[in-house]
């Protein structure tokens, strides 16, 4: 989601317990070392685990009284050590419950019943809706001991009614669309650190679920087309001939394809002439399934492929209100961020069949779907749909806990905004976040990143989640170079894609993928708080040219960024890595070769925050 976005000499290739113990580890990680659930190289430990479900959902939503009755059979599947007597539920709607904590803003006019269970099956077996315990956006009950490696079976009959203001994430966009996240109750992730995630959703921390295979059945009236995670299984079932040709079409062809245009709207011929359209999807192993519903959209299709290897080939879609102008080329730039994401950063096949981006009200991404609010200008509209977009990857394809950790995908999806945006047009200078990084740095609420994302306060909420993780993945990039670290990132990615993993898994596995120790920046960076200032101290000269003399004011490594202007009205750009800090220093000298006269030094990046630039100009006499 987008915010309203000791020196060591010697490279090593084996990481031992004292170069680790560097990083202060809780006492939870520490058990799963014992347990052998994880490992301190970063990579999953020989006992890891994590458990799984099948869910096959069928759903009928009605889009003008909003309301929203389903049915889901759920296959859970306990692939821990441990024997549960209890399953925990997330019902992400209760949002919008009246009586339901929560850090958003519902108006009173969205504020409802919440989520009605009507019926649950376990097992085959009927049980008492009274036996359920809801509170809030968390639901539990006891169960007959499910014993390791067994499963067991939910059938849940539901209804709710969805917002129509108040969007948050989710909720009706306009008279005829509608953007439905959340629509079933399902099981909370039970994993190795903490047990049963019962941290309650209050509309500001986003999500943690497993990986599960998903069938969907979605009956919506004529002339509604449904977009959603996952394969459209019927196409040819819901569509009339002419948008199924279409559609087909941009599956094989790098050229923009109308699906959808104003006179197939016009002539209301879009969907199978009957008064109920059933659109059936089905995605395995995703964290997620969401779906959006419109009588009026347009939509606009491409493909691409994003594994030469192969040859796969991912749909991007744009589906949009004819009156947003800026969506026309929100196909475009969605697109370009796929390819970039495949090909550049992080170079690693878009790993999924479609990206849909919907026109909606918020700023949130899904698996293969984002929901994105219409901006004022094209700058905007590229940095929203490439940062969502970005999501594919983190949290999505390596399944963070964002609930507890929204630094691990939060800052990736800004430095892939910071990266890409370029991309699409070179003109952009992406510095998101940068300026509020640098001016809250060593206020009350400028804590540590590893501080849990539910206990972050005020300016840290945004920094702390967004730019600042982001800025530690920029420079890290920068000390390694580009070639070693996309070796350590991949490293981290094929160890951990599908899977859940946890900040020190990032830190020791980019350790492990690089061959170098890195826990001095991890420590300072993410561990650690302080302030952000760098000064010009003093520029001297010497028998080759110049020393320019830079101060570290805080204890995190920042890159220098020097222009040097002379009298001859040259100038000279000069960068060094966070490298120059790294045994601890704070004053660092620049040495610079030159026999022209310098006039000026003027230190500073759009992405090296600063607290205090005043004292970042040096001017000679």
């Amino acid at each position: 989601m987008k915010w309203n976005k000791l020196f060591y000499a010697a490279v090593f290739t084996v990481l031992t317990l004292t170069a680790q113990a560097q990083l202060s580890v809780g006492p939870e990680f520490e058990q799963a070392y014992q347990k052998g659930t994880r490992d301190r190289s970063g990579a999953p430990g020989k006992n890891y685990w994590q458990n799984t479900a099948n869910y096959d959902l069928k759903i009928d939503f009605n889009p003008e009284t909003r309301l929203l009755k389903g049915e889901v059979e759920i296959v859970y599947t306990n692939n821990s050590p441990d024997v549960l007597n209890e399953i925990w539920f997330k019902l992400y709607p209760n949002l919008y419950k009246k009586g339901t904590p929560r850090k958003s803003k519902i108006s009173e006019s969205d504020l409802g019943d919440g989520v009605q269970i009507t019926k649950v099956l376990l097992n085959g077996q009927a049980q008492e809706i009274e036996r359920l315990v809801i509170d809030g956006t968390n639901m539990h009950m006891t169960i007959p001991a499910l014993q390791p490696g067994k499963s067991l079976k939910f059938k849940i009959s539901y209804n709710y009614t969805l917002n129509k203001g108040s969007h948050v994430r989710t909720g009706q966009v306009d008279e005829g669309a509608h953007f439905i996240a959340y629509s079933f109750p399902r099981i909370a992730v039970y994993d190795d650190i903490d047990g049963w995630n019962k941290f309650p959703y209050t509309g500001s921390e986003e999500f943690y679920n497993d990986f599960c295979n998903f069938k969907a059945a979605i009956t919506v009236p004529q002339n509604y087309a449904v977009w959603a995670t996952g394969d459209l299984l019927n196409a040819k079932e819901v569509f009339t001939k002419n948008v199924l040709e279409k559609y087909l079409l941009a599956h094989q062809t790098d050229d923009v394809v109308d699906v959808i245009d104003s006179v197939t709207l016009a002539q209301h011929k879009v969907t199978a002439p009957k008064p109920y359209n059933t659109f059936k999807f089905e995605a395995k192993n995703v964290v997620d399934f969401a779906f959006a519903t419109s009588n009026h959209y347009l939509w606009k299709s491409t493909s691409l492929v994003v594994d030469p290897n192969t040859q796969r080939r991912t749909r991007v879609d744009a589906v949009f209100n004819a009156q947003h102008k800026d969506y026309y080329e929100v196909i475009d730039f969605a697109k370009k961020t796929v390819h970039a994401m495949s090909y550049s950063f992080p170079k690693w096949p878009f790993p999924y069949s479609h990206e849909t981006v919907f026109d909606g009200l918020d700023q949130m991404e899904y698996p293969m779907m984002v929901n994105d609010n219409p901006v004022d200008n094209r700058t905007d509209a590229i940095t929203l749909t490439d940062h969502e977009i970005f999501h594919t990857m983190f949290p999505f394809y390596m399944g963070i806990n964002e609930t507890k950790y929204g630094w691990m995908d939060e800052g990736w999806a800004t430095i892939g905004e910071w990266l890409i945006s370029p991309m699409i047009d070179n003109s952009i200078v992406d510095d998101y976040g940068i300026a509020a990084t640098g001016s809250s740095s060593g206020s009350k609420d400028d804590t540590p990143i590893m501080t849990l994302t539910p206990d972050l306060k005020g300016s840290g909420s945004f920094t702390n989640s967004y730019p600042k993780p982001g800025l530690g993945y920029l420079y890290i990039k920068d000390y390694l170079g580009d070639e070693l670290f996309t070796k350590a990132l991949h490293h981290y990615i094929k160890l951990w894609n599908g899977k859940h993993p946890m900040p020190y898994d990032f830190f020791y596995s980019m350790n492990a993928g690089s061959g170098k120790n890195l826990d001095w920046f991890w420590k300072r960076w993410f561990f650690e708080g302080g302030v952000l200032d760098m000064a010009v101290k003093s520029v001297n000269k010497t028998a080759e040219g110049y020393a320019i003399e830079i101060e570290n004011k805080g204890t995190k490594p920042l890159p220098i960024d020097l222009t040097l202007s002379y009298e001859d009205g040259s100038t000279e750009k000069i960068h060094h890595t966070i490298g120059v800090w790294e045994s601890g220093n704070s004053i660092y000298s620049s040495n610079v070769k030159s026999v022209k006269k310098l006039k000026k030094v003027v230190m500073g990046s759009s992405h090296v925050p600063d607290k205090n630039k005043k004292d970042n100009v040096y001017e000679l006499n």
